[in-house]
């Protein structure tokens, strides 16, 4: 994902005043209390304690690493996005003050609000209009929507409508979040409106998976574009594809979630043309990753969804899960790509890379149960799912310490902490991991585990039906809707109760 501790560290360029960033402990946003200012001393004392606070917050914006408080806000409270059904399709948040009472139509990204009147952005545009109901536009953005539903599936889980709700809107928000450039963004508010290469390999699934290629090709072809002729993702990128400068390390994982991606997007839609620069981007990204392993098979240290500095890990000097189970099923992924393409020498050449890789994780990580760092007594966190169905091949050791983390970092509310002994609030649960949990058991046959994860994640949506990042301890959204990771991630769950996802390295 994209989207824990370090997510929201600050940048070099000037910190804009704004709601709690992503990846915060503070819960529910607009509604958290600002913090006291200290009682005034004298003068000179007071313009001391000044000069030395901006000197403190200089040094921790210039770090690019450390965590800077910053006032809630109202922006990112919003329940969801407004759409309309014309191209290209922009989203807008829908206001707090309009949002009670208020509806999707059916189907689409229209809302009805409680006045009766509707909320939609027009064809073409990107501000949105409150019209009457009978309004023609209306009609033509819903039945827009409607017909690009249509155009694909949407997956219900094999439970006769029950998801299909949840299934409409996430499509519907993703598609939102992409824009014509193909830049898949995390979500609309200013710090999560950004393209994380991990987040957009997920959409790119969830849109292959669910009878959308061109979507999803429009999401690859932005990432070939992005990528440099190394084969590395900046963390990130603004909507217009240029790398965010903000002191932030290329995340390793990122590799292997986009090889994986690019995979499932053939093996979903073979009929589908390829794109000119897929292979190109798959060769240089898997490359690379093979040349980084180490004597003991695994890659170099390095940030991973939890986007947290490799330095302050139990392990410091080795990957966690949440890189090596990514580089191990991009590397898996890119030797399948090979051989379909009749390329046997980097087939074997990947295909050797990814055996030492899940050697190294046999002999580093199982025998301390599957921990996110390799050391005995190890915290767990939800990156052990990478090393099992869709991503791997189910195996027992692996199985097993899937569900001691899920207890481990079980919550109250039903959702889950991202990981043992979370050190962002403790009370409140992070969808993404949540549905990670829920897509594992969904695609090892789990069938009432997944039905589970999927159940709570469809209770605790907002008012619109949007899901959220975060869930609070009272059961109330706590973090930006929609999320596309999350969005995502549910509609694979989805689709892997209805029939099998494939799984790399198998054959399948």
């Amino acid at each position: 994902m994209a989207m824990a501790e370090e997510r929201d560290a600050p940048v070099a360029a000037p910190v804009p005043v704004a709601p709690a960033a992503r990846g915060s402990s503070r819960q529910g946003g607009p509604l958290a209390p600002r913090r006291r200012s200290a009682p005034r001393g004298p003068s000179g004392v007071s313009k001391v304690r000044r000069t030395a606070a901006l000197l403190i917050v200089a040094a921790l914006v210039a770090t690019g690493g450390a965590t800077v408080p910053e006032p809630p806000g109202p922006g990112w409270a919003s329940p969801g996005l407004v759409g309309g059904g014309g191209w290209p399709f922009a989203g807008v948040p829908l206001s707090p003050d309009q949002a009670e009472g208020a509806s999707y139509l059916p189907g689409s990204s229209v809302v009805r609000l409680a006045d009766g009147r509707v909320r939609l952005v027009p064809s073409g545009g990107e501000t949105p209009i409150t019209v009457g109901a009978s309004d023609p536009r209306v009609a033509r953005a819903v039945r827009s929507d409607g017909a690009w539903l249509a155009q694909g599936t949407v997956p219900e889980g094999g439970q006769a409508g029950a998801y299909r709700e949840m299934a409409s809107r996430a499509l519907l928000d993703l598609r939102l979040l992409t824009r014509p450039n193909g830049a898949s963004l995390a979500s609309w508010y200013s710090k999560w409106r950004y393209c994380w290469p991990r987040d957009s390999a997920f959409a790119v699934a969830a849109f292959s998976v669910t009878g959308h290629p061109s979507e999803a090709r429009r999401i690859l072809d932005f990432l070939a574009r992005a990528q440099n002729d190394g084969g590395m993702w900046a963390a990130r990128y603004n909507a217009d594809g240029t790398a965010v400068a903000d002191g932030r390390a290329p995340q390793l994982d990122s590799l292997g979630w986009v090889l994986w991606s690019a995979w499932f997007y053939r093996v979903q839609a073979p009929d589908q043309d390829e794109p000119p620069a897929l292979w190109p981007m798959v060769r240089r990204a898997a490359d690379h990753l093979a040349r980084s392993l180490d004597a003991e098979g695994l890659p170099p240290a390095s940030s991973d969804y939890w986007e947290r500095d490799h330095r302050r890990e139990e392990d410091p000097r080795r990957p966690t899960l949440g890189v090596v189970g990514p580089v191990l099923a991009g590397l898996r992924s890119a030797a399948d790509l090979a051989r379909a393409r009749g390329d046997a020498r980097r087939e074997a050449q990947w295909r050797h890379a990814a055996q030492r890789v899940s050697d190294a994780v046999a002999r580093q990580f199982a025998p301390y149960g599957y921990p996110r760092s390799p050391v005995a007594g190890g915290l767990m966190d939800t990156s052990v799912t990478f090393l099992a169905p869709p991503f791997a091949p189910a195996d027992q050791g692996v199985t097993a310490a899937i569900g001691d983390a899920e207890r481990k970092q079980a919550l109250p509310n039903g959702g889950v902490l991202p990981g043992e002994r979370w050190s962002g609030d403790p009370d409140v649960a992070w969808t993404p991991e949540t549905a990670l949990f829920g897509l594992n058991a969904a695609a090892s046959g789990r069938k009432a585990d997944a039905l589970d994860r999927l159940t709570w994640l469809s209770e605790h949506r907002t008012s619109l039906g949007v899901l959220p990042e975060k869930v609070g301890a009272t059961g109330k959204p706590a973090g930006p809707a929609p999320l596309g990771w999350t969005a995502s991630l549910v509609l694979l769950s989805l689709s892997a109760l209805e029939r099998p996802l494939p799984t790399p390295g198998t054959g399948s």
